[in-house]
């Protein structure tokens, strides 16, 4: 049995110590913990997205925002005072940067051989982690070599091996073990060991079968994740589980319904369990921006429905923290009281992102072959492009850096179609843009200079390893798609100045522009559709005079569009978008097409064409927030009338749209 360690935080504190030239301050459970009592601290990291190092290989430079070797130092200056501490992490641990991308793609993984994510976390000793979505990214196969050299169990209850649901989900035959009861000893107030038996089961959004059907139709299905909790937490009890936590790498939503993407809300209600570490989302929990109205959802205390949660944001920018103050209940533990927070590895000031903590060593040491390697693969050249590519306004006007990836699809399909029945059909392309800043902050955006276009800068241009799909569709279906795209933004009231133009709980990812026609977007009409494809307006009628070739679009008329696997499986819930439409199924991922097509071209020409723009309203004017840089660029957006607007928060900049 191996100790757990006990630990200590650095707010409600009632008493100091020095160490390293930290001030670390006591719990307030550590000094209130009697004879009877033990502080149980759970460490959580998660949606490190292979992001190891503080670096940004799509920018070839450091970023003092990511990287588990920071988070790793928040968690061992908790060790150093801990005596009841564990580690977990949540999931989306594969993929993400060129890094992943690198060892998936270049290098391969050979039995034995140990990923750079593994052996960062094999360094941090981590008790359990769960399987996020992004871990199917690259196949099964490479999935499991790589879990494989992990020193510690991987756990998911709701992940069924094969295509049969059992009637009764203790009957599944799952991938991996639905749960882990870990035999360990505690140290109560009055020093002495005490033994207690912690377990922790595992969630994927089950939206897997969507997101990554090639890789997984035929070998394994999903199920709900509510339904596999209320099913394995009695056995986890009938077992001897103390205390039960939960690593959902599902988000938090309050709207209940079947087979449910963000969950977690739901998981923290099942009788018998205490904590939720959650993640998926990319937000902070606990904390003053993300979740403030959610009812039963309190982001002071960090509860979700008075359970203790959290959710540790992204790439390694936090570390979460549960607290249990555990009372001895005969021979159980109860929970008596709990707290959580979400810790940062960085802070924002003077306008700029200034590192909190230093880097572990030990990771840098570590996995200094593999950033190498990295660095020699993002910065191999593949072309050149005549003019820059940059994504500061991919939602406000047609964009360069979405402009490229449609035409290099166009130029594949069409290669590719050229000897079927589909070959005189017209070729439509949609894409979105992926780095638009966000959630995922004010440096988050494609910046391409004129020259030499790299494998760093396509992977920047496209983030995920989707591959090519086609979709057959009618002029009316094409129209219903660009309702749900627009629905990214805000009503806009006629007449009213400086009005918040984007909708921030829609995607980027999900604001698809279809290049071979042409629309307007007329914001005075309420959104069609919710930003996860309900009808909410259904006599709206925000796309306009959406014409093809000049003409109005038939609505019956028959057209090929070209997308990625995760849009034509039914990803975004796009109306009447899914696996029925599909008509081809490339082998090639988008980002390969992307490069194929920079080569063949030699130098490409990605000025946007201005295929979309939004209806005048008169003396009507919005705002938008996009990153700082983009005034370098707007005398480049010829169909807006742009200007600066002042500051935004968190190092965004505001700018205005006079419509």
């Amino acid at each position: 049995m191996s100790q757990l360690r006990h630990l200590v935080s650095r707010r409600d504190f009632l008493a100091g110590v020095a160490t390293g030239g930290a001030l670390i301050m006591l719990h307030p459970f550590s000094a209130r913990a009697q004879a009877n009592q033990s502080h149980l601290r759970i460490m959580e990291t998660t949606d490190i997205h292979v992001n190891v190092l503080p670096y940004d290989y799509y920018a070839d430079k450091a970023n003092d925002t990511m990287g588990l070797s920071r988070t790793a130092s928040l968690i061992e200056a908790v060790r150093k005072e801990a005596t009841n501490a564990m580690l977990i992490d949540n999931g989306d641990l594969l993929q993400g940067n060129p890094m992943g991308d690198y060892i998936a793609y270049e290098r391969g993984m050979k039995d034995g051989d140990l990923h750079p994510v593994m052996k960062g976390m094999n360094l941090l000793g981590y008790e359990c982690s769960t399987l996020g979505n992004h871990e199917f990214n690259y196949g099964l196969s490479f999935m499991d070599k790589v879990l494989a050299g992990a020193n510690f169990p991987f756990v998911c209850a709701n992940l069924i091996r094969g295509t049969e649901l059992a009637a009764n989900p203790r009957d599944d035959k799952l991938y991996l073990k639905p749960f882990v009861i870990l035999d360990r000893k505690i140290k109560d107030g009055s020093g002495a060991e005490q033994p207690i038996r912690i377990g922790i089961i595992g969630f994927v959004p089950p939206q897997i079968m969507v997101w990554d059907l090639k890789n997984l139709e035929g070998s394994v299905k999903t199920r709900d994740i509510v339904e596999a909790a209320k099913a394995w937490v009695p056995q986890m009890k009938e077992e001897g589980a103390d205390i039960i936590i939960a690593l959902s790498h599902s988000g938090i939503d309050v709207k209940q319904g079947d087979m449910m993407e963000n969950a977690s809300f739901f998981v923290a209600g099942v009788e018998g369990i205490d904590a939720v570490f959650t993640g998926h989302q990319h937000l902070v929990f606990p904390g003053k921006k993300d979740f403030q109205s959610l009812e039963a959802v309190d982001t002071a205390k960090g509860t979700l429905q008075g359970k203790p949660a959290v959710m540790a944001g992204f790439w390694g920018s936090h570390m979460g923290l549960i607290d249990l103050l555990l009372e001895r209940d005969g021979s159980t533990w109860k929970i008596v009281s709990a707290t959580s927070e979400a810790r940062p590895i960085f802070e924002r000031a003077d306008k700029t992102n200034k590192p909190t903590v230093a880097d572990d060593q030990r990771i840098v040491v570590a996995l200094k072959q593999d950033h190498e390697a990295t660095l020699a693969y993002v910065r191999r050249p593949v072309g050149k492009t005549s003019a820059p590519l940059y994504s500061y306004f991919a939602l406000v006007a047609d964009d360069p850096s979405v402009q490229i990836v449609s035409q290099a699809q166009t130029w594949y399909l069409k290669d590719i179609l050229k000897n079927t029945e589909w070959k005189d059909m017209p070729l439509l392309s949609a894409a979105a843009p992926f780095k638009a800043g966000g959630r995922n902050g004010a440096d988050y955006y494609t910046d391409v200079p004129v020259g030499d276009i790299a494998i760093k800068n396509v992977a920047d241009l496209y983030l995920y390893p989707n591959t090519v799909r086609a979709v057959e569709i009618t002029g009316a279906e094409v129209k219903e798609w660009l309702e749900m795209s627009a629905g990214i933004f805000n009503r806009i009231e006629p007449g009213k100045a400086d009005q918040a133009l984007i909708n921030t709980d829609f995607p980027s990812y999900n604001f698809d522009v279809i290049d071979g026609v042409t629309y307007r977007i007329d914001l005075s009409q309420p959104p069609k559709y919710d930003s996860k494809g309900g009808l909410g307006n259904a006599g709206s009628n925000r796309i306009i005079d959406l014409m093809f070739d000049g003409k109005p679009i038939d609505p019956m008329r028959k057209f090929v569009v070209a997308t990625n696997n995760y849009r034509a499986g039914g990803g975004g819930n796009f109306p009447e978008i899914n696996a029925s439409k599909i008509i081809y199924e490339a082998p090639d991922t988008n980002r390969d097409v992307i490069v194929r097509y920079i080569v063949s071209k030699g130098t490409i020409n990605p000025s946007a064409d201005a295929n979309w723009s939004f209806a005048p309203l008169p003396e009507t004017s919005v705002v938008f927030e996009t990153g700082a840089k983009a005034r370098e660029f707007i005398a480049q957006v010829k169909s807006l009338k742009i200007e600066p607007a002042g500051e935004g928060e968190a190092g965004f900049s505001k700018y205005r749209i006079t419509l």
